[in-house]
């Protein structure tokens, strides 16, 4: 058992039978009452950020986790399978953790995934930018530009972006993950 003396940017702990890690936080002091702690906690499994404020030494459940870097292998049923770079462990990561970025997730695909002391993931985060292929669009009309506009894509994961009007079927393109959104062609 830690106390909110030990908080610190980054720390995952239990709150409302739920894991938050701390965004920001910052001890109060003020001239008269007690001190308190003022903190912004961000849900691991929904991405809502919270203000809480505890009490100056009360304590708090601290849980233990690893950041890892795994390579995403295949789908099983309700899991998808990835595989730890450093040991070659394969790990079954729930459909509730990875979410509708499933829609990113392509075969061979690094990500990070945080993991309790017991093995169990917890967090799953695709990297920002990704570079996909596309599958199918509307071809392009002599006089179409890259300014202004665009025409919907759907990519080798079965995502669908909005892509300018000049790409074609074939080509490579890098996209924002966390804002679903065309960045520029890849090379």
């Amino acid at each position: 058992m830690a106390t909110t003396a030990d908080l610190r940017n980054g720390l995952v702990i239990e709150f409302r039978d739920e894991l938050y890690s701390v965004v920001e936080f910052q001890h109060v002091k003020p001239g008269k009452g007690v001190a308190f702690v003022r903190t912004r906690l961000k849900n691991l499994k929904t991405g809502r950020v919270i203000e809480n404020t505890f009490r100056s030494g009360e304590k708090i459940d601290v849980v233990r986790t690893e950041e890892k870097h795994m390579q995403y292998l295949y789908p099983e049923g309700e899991h998808f399978v990835f595989m730890d770079t450093e040991s070659y462990e394969q790990v079954h990561v729930p459909k509730e953790i990875v979410g509708d970025r499933v829609r990113y997730l392509k075969e061979g695909e690094v990500c990070d995934i945080r993991v309790k002391e017991d093995g169990e993931p917890v967090v799953f985060e695709l990297p920002n930018f990704i570079i996909l292929k596309i599958t199918q669009t509307e071809p392009g009309v002599k006089g179409d530009t890259a300014a202004g506009g665009g025409k919907p894509a759907t990519l080798e994961t079965g995502a669908v972006v909005t892509v300018p009007f000049f790409l074609e079927i074939g080509d490579l393109i890098r996209v924002d993950t966390r804002t679903n959104t065309y960045l520029e062609r890849a090379k």
